[in-house]
């Protein structure tokens, strides 16, 4: 029963890992853990299992973390020798920065910002798509002891107004379009070009190039500690407005221990001679994460692409012997597809394809797996908040969990607690999860209140999604409390669109709520309510939205009605939205 619970589930808040594998045997793999696990349910508590605490412990070995208070996450990177060749290559020219190169870059970009004024502890906005030149950019301000905030380059003028206000930012990298816009808004701006030596006589990328041309004298390091903010990624939390999620160098020390230099210990192949195709966004954690810094510390090539398309990305993996492809959804499903017109032996190079940050339902897995019969496919699950650590799934030859999200990984804790009374749930019973470790976040940005919902006391970060483990330690995710809607990927608060909304001279109410869609994960649905006498069309609602923010945040649907389900403290009932979107459908 436990393998068919989740087949439709979802990590609203952060990020699914995905990741893909033969089909042989694959469901008899299946049935017959379920059937192990449910025996074990009625052995006595398992000894990662404390009935007295309610705590479960990962069943991976503990990871030594640094001990060191004055280390800083790219010391630390850079610190793990290997013999890689080619960090990053694009995938478009095939210009690429090899390994050798890589720290020289970054230790530029540092000593040019601080003879800009850049100095530790300033806040520098990246506001780019995926490019070459991001994770220099990232990691060079972090050398300098600043700190980070990354944002989607399609959000809109006011979006980027607000967390320039927010996280108190006093420069910027952006694409060169953007510059005067940044400027207007009262931050100095560099722009980025998207490929290396692209233009490179451009005025338009000259101060760029200048930067990370050696040209300034390297300065002396800064006393950076592990508990220095490193950066501030945004998040909508279990629920309301998008939120600044302060993460911490220990943060991204731990998470490249953790999650992806622990992940490629347990293969046998070696991670030198990985390829990963980069296309889900830098700015995400799911990228970030990966591309910006675990994988240049293991030494694997990360070949960048800007933008998703399914042809350029097949013609990548054929070109650059792709081996491991992280992707959503929809991008999986684009795969799938695409395999039935191109040439087989464009896939040949692929071990592994990782989905992620959003839904993903069994068929879609069947469809992949049926159809790369080749690739390794298991499951994970981190979030924005705990720096996307949090579980990881493992394939062998003998043991297959397609179903499972994967055990705890080290260094984790969780509980599974009943929302309802608050009592700690043992293997089998299904609550909240509450997870613990050193990847969770320092707090929200400016937001006491927030942090003190999401983080107790002890350390507990309250995911807000519904979850149990089975007896033999896998967790599955069932259900979720958090009102995040996730669309391809991406988070939307309805609370964001909310305010958008209840602007608009004609609406006298308004709620959005998330509902499913097959090829998008989710929709975003404005439940309104006119003024009186007001003619507002759908289409009205939909193109006022558009305009004030990110493509990705636009209104897909909208339902007029007479009023909005609310609590009797006013709190809207998302589910009864649900359920009158139901009944009209």
């Amino acid at each position: 029963m436990f393998g068919k619970v989740i087949i439709n589930a979802c990590n609203c808040n952060g990020l699914y890992i995905v990741m893909a594998t033969s089909l042989n045997n694959a469901f008899t793999s299946i049935l017959s853990e379920e059937k192990e696990s449910e025996k074990s349910l009625h052995a006595p508590f398992p000894h990662w299992y404390s009935p007295e605490t309610g705590i479960y412990s990962s069943r991976n070995p503990s990871v030594h973390l640094p001990s060191d208070p004055f280390l800083d996450s790219v010391s630390f990177i850079f610190s793990n020798r290997h013999n890689g060749v080619s960090a990053l290559i694009d995938s478009s020219s095939g210009s690429s920065i090899s390994y050798s190169e890589l720290y020289r870059l970054v230790e530029s970009m540092a000593s040019g910002l601080h003879y800009m004024g850049i100095s530790q502890g300033d806040v520098v906005l990246v506001l780019l798509p995926n490019c070459i030149y991001y994770p220099i950019i990232f990691l060079g301000v972090l050398c300098l002891g600043g700190v980070v905030t990354a944002m989607n380059p399609s959000s809109t003028v006011s979006e980027i107004k607000k967390q320039i206000a927010d996280c108190n930012v006093c420069f910027a990298f952006t694409d060169p379009e953007k510059v005067e816009k940044l400027q207007v808004l009262g931050v100095p701006a560099i722009g980025v070009p998207e490929n290396v030596n692209f233009d490179s006589k451009a005025t338009c990328f000259s101060a760029f190039y200048k930067l990370i041309s050696c040209q300034f004298s390297m300065v002396p390091r800064p006393m950076i500690k592990q508990l220095d903010t490193a950066a501030i990624m945004h998040s909508s939390g279990t629920t309301g407005v998008s939120k600044g999620v302060v993460l911490t160098h220990r943060n991204f020390i731990a998470m490249v221990e953790l999650f992806v230099r622990f992940e490629a210990s347990q293969y046998d192949y070696s991670s030198l001679k990985n390829v990963y195709l980069a296309i889900v966004p830098m700015f995400h954690i799911y990228g970030l994460s990966l591309f910006i810094m675990g994988l240049l510390s293991l030494g694997s090539t990360v070949v960048v692409m800007k933008k998703f398309n399914i042809n350029e990305a097949v013609k990548a993996i054929d070109r650059y012997k792709v081996t491991h492809f992280p992707l959503v959804p929809p991008m999986l499903t684009a795969l799938t597809r695409s395999a039935k017109d191109v040439d087989w032996k464009s896939f040949r190079s692929l071990k592994q394809v990782s989905c992620g940050a959003a839904p993903l339902s069994w068929r879609i897995i069947e469809e992949f797996v049926q159809t790369f019969p080749h690739v390794d496919f298991i499951q994970g699950y981190g979030l924005t908040e705990s720096t996307a650590v949090g579980t990881r799934g493992f394939n062998t030859e003998k043991f297959r969990n397609y179903s499972s999200i994967g055990l705890l990984a080290p260094n984790m804790q969780a509980k599974v607690v009943d929302s309802n009374i608050g009592s700690f749930l043992p293997p089998g019973k299904s609550g909240e999860l509450w997870l613990r470790g050193p990847a969770v976040m320092q707090g929200y940005l400016n937001n006491a209140e927030a942090t003190m919902l999401s983080v107790d006391k002890d350390g507990w970060m309250h995911t807000g999604d519904i979850v149990y483990f089975d007896g033999d330690g896998y967790l599955y995710l069932f259900d979720r409390l958090k009102e995040v809607i996730k669309y391809k990927g991406f988070q939307i608060a309805p609370a964001d669109l909310e305010a958008v909304l209840i602007c608009h001279p004609e609406i006298e109410d308004v709620a959005i709520a998330g509902t499913m869609d097959q090829e998008s994960g989710e929709i975003p649905v404005a439940f309104v309510v006119k003024k009186h006498r007001s003619s507002l069309s759908e289409a009205d609602v939909m193109d006022y939205v558009a305009a004030k923010v990110a493509p990705h945040k636009k209104v897909r649907k909208v339902v007029f009605t007479a009023s909005i389900p609310k609590s009797a403290a006013g709190k809207i009932l998302r589910k009864d939205l649900k359920n009158l979107l139901s009944s009209r459908l």
